[in-house]
């Protein structure tokens, strides 16, 4: 599991490989297949570096605007259009 990680996260994954071992499913690959979905999980709700990244920088997801490009252009550009 990645450093930095929520206890949460950390907690979901324990529990994961836990399962996994007492089953004997994903034998010798349990901590590999519980950190794949806990961060699947992560990836899913926003949690990761790169989306961590993109909401710091402004990055708005593509929301259909009447202006194609609009969030790159001037003033000047979007009043001629």
């Amino acid at each position: 599991m990645p450093k930095g990680i929520s206890p949460k996260r950390e907690r979901e994954y324990t529990e994961l490989e836990r399962k996994f071992e007492q089953e004997g499913r994903y034998k010798g690959r349990e901590d590999e297949v519980a950190a794949r979905i806990v961060n699947k999980q992560r990836r899913e709700s926003g949690e990761t570096k790169g989306q961590r990244e993109d909401k710091r920088a402004g990055h708005a997801p593509e929301r259909g605007l009447p202006i194609k490009d609009y969030q790159r252009l001037t003033v000047p550009q979007i009043r001629n259009r």
